[in-house]
């Protein structure tokens, strides 16, 4: 029960964000496709397929950042409040135990974000495999994940940093921060994370546990 009220509290919070963050998710998605049925349309399949074999080209470069960006701006809806209105010590008074609390309302936001990124990836997909072999789709759908896993990875972090009491381990947890999301953007070429990609993605889940590290130092009531 209490669990389904948490998710309550979250999805209050974090209802208009989403909507707002989806249509801007599915928004690049779309424009991004419409890029390829331009040039589809003028030039034909044939030249679409030689420009990506050719010279590497995948023509939803746009998208990089926008994940990354979307889940910091989830995490920041969903947790500065919390701590600017001190609301975040009533949570903790819920009879149920602190970890568990901060667990839901992380798999709450992660949920979200990723039901986001699924459209988006779907959306992009339906129409890819409408005008390019399986290769060619996959090749573009592939080299676009680091950057998924890096929206999540984002938000994952944000909340961490959020969580933390003390601004001095803030701006600490920051520089890691920054430094832990460089190793999604390190290579530009496209699919060259794909042997990586499994490592990485369990690697960015394992991002919930330093809320706990967080968690811990605000019931300890640390001022350092």
């Amino acid at each position: 029960m209490m669990i389904k009220a948490i998710f309550y509290k979250e999805w209050i919070k974090t209802r208009w964000y989403w909507l707002l963050a989806l249509l801007l998710s599915i928004g690049f998605a779309g424009y991004a496709m419409l890029r390829v049925a331009r040039v589809y349309s003028m030039k034909g399949a044939e030249h679409l397929w030689i420009v990506m074999i050719q010279r590497d080209a995948i023509f939803v470069d746009l998208l990089q950042f926008v994940p990354l960006f979307v889940g910091l701006a989830l995490a920041l809806v969903q947790f500065v409040p919390e701590m600017h209105h001190k609301s975040f010590k009533l949570t903790l008074h819920l009879p149920i135990r602190a970890t568990r609390a901060v667990t839901a309302m992380l798999s709450f936001g992660s949920v979200l974000l990723i039901a986001t990124f699924a459209l988006s990836l779907a959306l992009m997909w339906g129409y890819l495999q409408s005008v390019l072999a399986p290769e060619l789709w996959q090749h573009i759908i592939l080299s676009t994940l680091p950057w998924y896993l890096a929206g999540l990875a984002a938000y994952l972090l944000t909340a961490w940093i959020s969580l933390e009491p003390t601004w001095k381990h803030r701006v600490i947890n920051g520089v890691i921060a920054l430094l832990l999301l460089r190793i999604y953007f390190m290579s530009p070429a496209p699919e060259s994370y794909n042997s990586f990609l499994p490592l990485l993605a369990v690697v960015t889940l394992s991002y919930s546990l330093l809320s706990m590290l967080s968690l811990t130092r605000f019931r300890d009531g640390r001022q350092d």
